[in-house]
């Protein structure tokens, strides 16, 4: 049995593992690495605090993903396909090191917003 998500330690390893298999992913890496240009060193704190806030509420984040989101989409149109891929990479990172109550709760935020982010695309996108 695995162990469930309980540390900052295993936030660091969930999402350094997460956005490895993103930079190289032939569906969305080219959106972190070509459109977004994605600043890893700045970025992977941000995503730490993130999600040390959404699960362990033990982090201060402060950011608006949203807004970062639609300016993301005016450069490269994010489509349903980005998110379910997003959302595939995000789960399979999860079950591959963790198990319990908190696990299944990243999963679940992780569906929450490939859900939101996709409809609020589809809205801008029209």
């Amino acid at each position: 049995m695995q162990k469930d998500i309980s540390t900052p330690n295993d936030i660091k390893i969930l999402v350094d593992t997460f956005y490895n298999s993103v930079k190289s992913d032939a569906t969305i890496g080219y959106i972190f690495t070509d459109v977004a240009k994605v600043n890893w060193d700045d970025h992977l704190p941000r995503m730490y605090k993130f999600w040390e806030f959404a699960l362990l509420g033990t982090a201060v984040y402060k950011g608006n993903p949203m807004m970062k989101h639609i300016a993301l989409n005016a450069k490269a149109s994010l489509t349903k396909q980005h998110f379910e891929q997003w959302v595939h990479l995000w789960e399979a990172t999860v079950d591959r090191f963790f198990e319990g109550e908190i696990a299944n709760r990243a999963k679940e935020r992780g569906q929450l917003m490939k859900t939101v982010m996709h409809i609020k695309m589809e809205q801008i996108n029209k």
